[in-house]
């Protein structure tokens, strides 16, 4: 009989759900107190000095570039494998997105492609830079941050998955001028939607909170704390609706508490992972450069039907690809949830179309989209559902 074995489950308990209650109970269901504690939690966890909940992680990169002066006429560079959101909030703001390619080992944007953008860019248009530490593990962020010094361009870090990604004990999100991270349901930790951006510039902390509250010179809770919390107070920016609600800061609280827990549990099963797959050629397993600690957001490999993935031609990708989605088909046939990596931004209908992009203008982003595999991951992983899907991952590969 088949088993069912989800993509991500998460451990909900009773302290989750006691704490969901808590909002309902005493009214207050806005942004709130919970959302507050929520965020101090964060820069504990994060070694932030600010943090600031969105309701997602494209709403605070969206903040992150308003924040940072970035808007018609600009442009910041987005590794073209990643999930569209990234490209997405530069959109928002009328700047221009340049696309980058990526490292086939570690699927973050390469730094000498960063590079050579920057020595291109003659008209100096380029503000920023926006690396995204996919799947959990950074990307080269020391030598992006030495770049962006050189150039003269931010840093704002995509660390939606990047919780409990670290390089050399300094967590992901803090190498940036702002580091903006999700709790979506495919995160380590959830509140269903919202995101939490993270800074150690207290202006930028301050613009956002306020461009994240309508533009708003004071939040409801600050106004509720003052004595003259009946006036409404002054709007000084055009701001924007990205207030994360009480009920999401209550279920994040509770998460934060076990969040160690569950980074743990998730890293245990990706070594279990590395040691059952190691001996499959066909699969290539995730690559964690020395010094790096990787979070495991998700365990990505790719499928490379035993050829080296370094020259691939456009006619090996799409035999591998068809051969990748038999496997996928197969697997899913006996109840083992799987998907592609994430997408090749240059591919997409939007940008491919705006651009007038080709499959081939950025080759490795191409290839991870068309052969990259994400294996289920959860941090209560059991050794029977563990088993089961290495068994008909083996039956069909080795």
């Amino acid at each position: 009989m088949n088993m069912k074995i989800p993509i991500i489950r998460h451990s909900f308990d009773e302290a989750d759900r006691e704490n969901l209650l808590k909002p309902l109970e005493s009214g207050w269901l806005v942004q709130g107190p919970y959302v507050a504690e929520f965020e101090r939690m964060f820069c504990q966890f994060t070694g932030a000095k600010y943090a600031k909940a969105t309701t997602s992680c494209t709403t605070a990169l969206h903040l992150a570039l308003v924040a940072l002066g970035i808007g018609p006429g600009d442009k910041v560079i987005v590794p073209s494998f990643t999930y569209v959101a990234s490209a997405n909030a530069v959109e928002y703001t009328g700047a221009e997105v340049v696309l980058c390619d990526i490292d086939l080992r570690t699927y973050n944007i390469d730094v000498e492609r960063v590079r050579d953008i920057l020595e291109n860019d003659k008209g100096r248009r380029i503000k920023a830079v926006m690396p995204v530490n996919l799947f959990g593990l950074s990307a080269d962020l020391v030598t992006i941050k030495e770049l962006a010094e050189e150039y003269g361009i931010a840093v704002i870090e995509d660390s939606a998955c990047g919780i409990g990604a670290s390089i050399r004990g300094k967590h992901s999100g803090t190498f940036g001028a702002v580091g903006c991270f999700s709790f979506h349901p495919r995160k380590v930790i959830t509140t269903g939607e919202g995101g939490m951006l993270i800074t150690d510039d207290e202006n930028i902390a301050s613009k956002v909170s306020s461009l994240r509250d309508h533009g708003a010179e004071k939040s409801d809770l600050a106004r509720h704390k003052d004595k003259s919390g009946s006036l409404l107070p002054d709007f000084n920016d055009r701001g924007y609706n990205y207030r994360m609600t009480d009920i999401q800061g209550a279920l994040g609280v509770a998460q934060m508490r076990k969040a160690e827990n569950i980074i743990k549990g998730r890293g245990l099963v990706a070594g279990r992972y590395n040691e059952s797959l190691a001996g499959i050629d066909k699969l290539n397993i995730p690559y964690v450069p020395e010094g790096y600690i990787h979070g495991f957001q998700s365990y990505v490999c790719i499928y490379s039907g035993g050829e080296d993935i370094n020259n691939l031609t456009m006619e090996k990708i799409v035999k591998l690809n068809r051969e990748r989605n038999l496997l996928m088909e197969k697997l899913e046939e006996k109840g083992i949830s799987t998907r592609q990596g994430t997408h090749a931004v240059h591919t997409l209908g939007y940008y491919k179309k705006k651009f007038v992009f080709s499959e081939m203008d950025y080759p490795v982003s191409f290839a991870c989209d068309r052969l990259s595999i994400t294996l289920p991951l959860y941090s209560d992983m059991s050794d029977e559902e563990f088993n089961y899907v290495i068994t008909n991952i083996t039956e069909r590969l080795a």
